[in-house]
């Protein structure tokens, strides 16, 4: 899935269809930023990165909890993530 394949989800009348938009457009970002940071251990960027690879670690911890907060919700509010 791709981000803009959320935007249907988003604009949703139902909570619970914002809600995958949410879980969705975080794990995107997320796995995203992981591989981008797999292949700089790698050697393989194209491109050099601005910021320390400490804060791109700790922004990947965040987004992660966030993603775990969300299922747990999503779990107690019946929410059907996949």
């Amino acid at each position: 899935m791709e981000l803009n394949e959320t935007v249907e989800l988003m604009n949703s009348a139902d909570y619970k269809d914002r809600f995958k938009a949410e879980y969705f457009q975080v794990k995107i970002r997320h796995d995203k930023l992981k591989a981008m940071c797999e292949k700089w251990d790698e050697g393989k960027l194209s491109f050099e990165p601005t910021c320390p690879r400490e804060i791109y670690d700790l922004q990947l911890d965040a987004m992660k909890r966030y993603m775990d907060i969300l299922v747990i919700r999503a779990k107690i509010e019946n929410v059907e993530l996949i």
